[in-house]
């Protein structure tokens, strides 16, 4: 009789379910185990695993026995260890049923009602259950397939039990997950903890001395959800000010925890201390990475980095530093808010709506500008730094600012700014303003406003719009930016409480475009 148990995968970001059928008959000379299925290195190299933690667990495990493993569905390339569970407790089932000489020491009841269930784990040779990536939307595909129990390895219990409707149950090793089949209302269900609250932050907006213009930025940044550049001479608290950025943005709501847990998750990334995701993503790679680290892509397709910013922030520190090629891929994701991976294994749709920040220096050498150091760059060498950012690049920031050197005397003196609570309180209530005025246009902050609904919901007296269309014929702006001069306005309304823009909110916002001229040199 063949056995089925029902587990579950990932393609690309998504969970789908995988029907594990087993299939063992007794034969009369030297059997044999075959995995079909298309199944990758991992899941064949299951065999060894499964037949060690078989016979490591004082399960019987016969020789003379034929037996043929099906991941279903067939046309789906099946990847990972995480099948190693459901197909050793399916061969055993097989076994106890098919085989007629078991030992009676050996001889166990076999479990039934095994439809509720879904499966997913590795084994250790001795049979201990190992966590997997992508346990969430494994889960949300089990739930989705009607399955109302889970079974997974301790560390994997709270990523899985965030998903409404499913009892999941942790289990040590093969022998546990052998007795939970059997009797599960011997066990209790994995409960997660009380909703937390986020982490508390070790670092805060109070501890930036001096800075009040990039401060500034920083809050109309968070509050509009707009990308960023700053440009600067070496210590001049750019990175400090980037690092705190997600100390002041709105926290993630339900939705957005899911979203963003669930390509951590596959990734690998996510925290094993419970649940979602508490904070917004912070994430700053190295100028060496590569287009596909960035992207996301690779032989199995995975989400880059700009995936793992969904909901949260992308810093790129040294921007010139980049390969130019791998800055270029940006601009296509920094407009729709989502990646297309196509490869000749398929193709893969991630979600990557995220707060571009940058910071680069004036020159290469850092200190143009400075009146404290003394710069030794050519003006050639000047230009060739600066145009590693190209024009269309530098259209998709939406403020782009130059950070002053920090005075030396104000290292001594105690932070005067505020704390990142107080900045925090006022982004949220921009962002509910932002929330109410467009609650059936898709957009859930000024930065993601289409420009038809932006001239719709955002208009402008004539002396307004003339004054917007001086400011670009004078600093030699492309009509993108025109549209993100008006969006940065209509954040800086929103944070004083304004139901249209003024000319005192449009004069900020082309303050914060002034600095474009001279990196276009």
């Amino acid at each position: 009789m063949i056995k089925r148990l029902y587990s579950a995968a990932v393609e690309g970001i998504k969970g789908y379910e995988v029907q594990v059928e087993v299939d063992a008959r007794p034969v009369e000379d030297t059997g044999r185990i075959s995995i079909v299925g298309l199944p990758d290195a991992a899941v064949r190299e299951s065999v060894e695993r499964v037949t060690s933690a078989l016979s490591n667990s004082s399960f019987f495990r016969p020789g003379n026995v034929v037996v043929t493993v099906n991941l279903a569905p067939a046309d789906v390339r099946k990847q990972g260890p995480g099948f190693d569970l459901p197909i050793a407790l399916a061969l055993e089932m097989a076994i106890q049923e098919n085989y007629r000489d078991v030992p009676e020491a050996y001889v166990r009841r076999v479990p039934a009602g095994l439809d509720d269930w879904c499966i997913v784990g590795e084994l250790a040779l001795d049979g201990v259950v190992r966590g997997v990536r992508g346990v969430l939307p494994l889960a949300v595909a089990a739930r989705d397939a009607g399955r109302r129990m889970m079974m997974v390895a301790p560390e994997n219990a709270a990523e899985a039990a965030v998903v409404d409707g499913m009892a999941v149950y942790t289990v040590e090793n093969l022998r546990e997950a052998w007795d939970v089949l059997v009797n599960p209302a011997r066990f209790t269900p994995y409960v997660l903890p009380g909703s937390a609250a986020p982490l508390p932050s070790e670092i805060d907006f109070d501890e930036v001395k001096g800075q009040p213009y990039a401060r500034r930025a920083m809050e109309i940044a968070a509050a509009g959800g707009h990308n960023l550049l700053m440009c600067g001479s070496p210590g001049s608290g750019k990175s400090m000010l980037a690092s705190r950025l997600v100390t002041i943005l709105p926290p993630l709501s339900q939705e957005e925890a899911l979203e963003a847990s669930t390509i951590h998750s596959v990734c690998g990334q996510l925290p094993r201390t419970g649940g979602l995701l508490r904070q917004r993503p912070f994430r700053s790679p190295h100028h060496t990475i590569s287009d596909v680290g960035l992207m996301g892509g690779g032989s199995n397709i995975t989400p880059g980095e700009i995936s793992l910013a969904h909901h949260g922030v992308l810093f790129l520190d040294e921007l010139p530093e980049f390969a130019r090629r791998t800055l270029e891929t940006l601009r296509q994701p920094l407009e729709s808010g989502h990646v297309t991976i196509s490869r000749a294994s398929g193709s893969m749709d991630f979600p990557c709506q995220f707060m571009f920040i940058a910071a680069m220096n004036p020159c290469p050498c850092g200190y143009l500008g400075d009146p404290t150091h003394r710069c030794r760059c050519s003006p050639g060498d000047v230009a060739r730094y600066r145009k590693k950012i190209s024009g269309p690049l530098l259209d998709r920031f939406d403020l782009i600012l130059e950070v002053p050197p920090v005075d030396p005397a104000s290292l001594l003196s105690r932070p005067d700014g505020e704390s990142s609570a107080a900045i925090r309180a006022r982004v949220v209530a921009a962002r509910s303003r932002q929330m109410q005025r467009y609650p059936q246009s898709g957009a859930v902050c000024n930065a993601r406003l289409s420009s038809k609904k932006l001239r719709e919901l955002c208009p402008l007296t004539s002396s307004q719009q003339q004054l917007l269309l001086d400011a670009v014929a004078q600093l030699g702006l492309s009509a993108r930016a025109f549209d993100r001069i008006l969006r940065v306005a209509r954040t800086i309304a929103d944070l004083a409480g304004c139901e249209t823009p003024t000319d005192a909110h449009l004069f900020e916002a082309i303050q914060f475009r002034q600095f474009e001229c001279q990196l276009r040199g």
